[in-house]
């Protein structure tokens, strides 16, 4: 990410706070928006311009999405009025938006777990994952399969999340995507998402203490998302965005055979 694009994300994400009234359908809105920005060129190149006018860009936005509510059409605004480093990171400062509108349209839901829920399920099914990934099924197809999938089991904004970045992958794997949206939707909750790889289910209290050592090493709130992993053995491996603490019994043994092999 430019440093361009990370002053625009900022001031994107803030300008979303600011408007009153977010509700799903502003959620659903940003993400047609993204979906319409991406597909064309001519579009994105439009509204990436950082030579144009601000106030030409906020024309463009007027003018494509004139059949938004005036929240999105705001917000988009907002947007274009900043300096993004390409027409791509555009785009995906306004899935990001889209992705924190779901998550303020419904902060009683647990968007986090059900996101990581989801990714499980597609971790467990390479079929499943092979045709979310596949460029020979289109993105209506890939939606409906989706939409029975999660239908009854997850929150409307969670479910919205999924087949709105399903429809528009852009070369991204869907596992790839839904870690990226529960790092969003954590940051829109103010929290840190930690996924701890363990070789048993930990209890309440042990869930409990780990969250709360975890929070007060990284001086925030941290949501846990937990990996049952045969392969740790004992012990825990603890990733938290590029960070890694790896306690685990098989870490252990591996460092011992590499000093013994030294």
């Amino acid at each position: 990410m430019g440093s361009a694009t990370t002053q625009a994300l900022a001031a994107s994400v803030q300008a979303l706070a600011a408007a009153s009234g977010v509700t799903l359908d502003t959620s659903r809105e940003l993400f047609a928006a993204a979906h319409a920005v991406g597909e064309s060129s001519h579009l994105s190149g439009a509204l990436a311009d950082a030579s144009a006018p601000a106030e030409a860009r906020q024309n463009v936005v007027a003018s494509v999405f004139g059949d938004f509510s005036q929240i999105t059409r705001d917000v988009l605004k907002a947007v274009v009025s900043e300096r993004w480093s390409d027409a791509s990171e555009l785009v995906d400062g306004i899935e990001e938006l889209a992705i924190r509108a779901a998550a303020i349209s419904d902060s009683g839901a647990d968007i986090e777990a059900e996101l990581f829920g989801f990714s499980r399920v597609i971790a467990a099914n390479s079929e499943l994952e092979l045709a979310l990934g596949s460029r020979l099924g289109g993105g209506a197809a890939k939606v409906e399969l989706v939409e029975r999938l999660l239908t009854g089991s997850v929150s409307a904004p969670a479910a919205l999340i999924v087949s709105s970045l399903v429809r528009q992958p852009r070369d991204r794997r869907i596992r790839q995507l839904l870690n990226r949206a529960m790092r969003i939707v954590s940051s829109q909750h103010g929290r840190v998402v930690a996924t701890v790889h363990t070789a048993s289910e930990l209890n309440e209290a042990q869930r409990t203490r780990l969250s709360d050592a975890l929070s007060r090493r990284y001086d925030g709130k941290v949501s846990l998302n937990v990996v049952i992993d045969p392969a740790v053995l004992g012990g825990l491996r603890v990733q938290i965005a590029d960070d890694v603490i790896d306690g685990s019994i098989s870490a252990r043994l591996a460092d011992l055979r590499q000093k013994l092999a030294g």
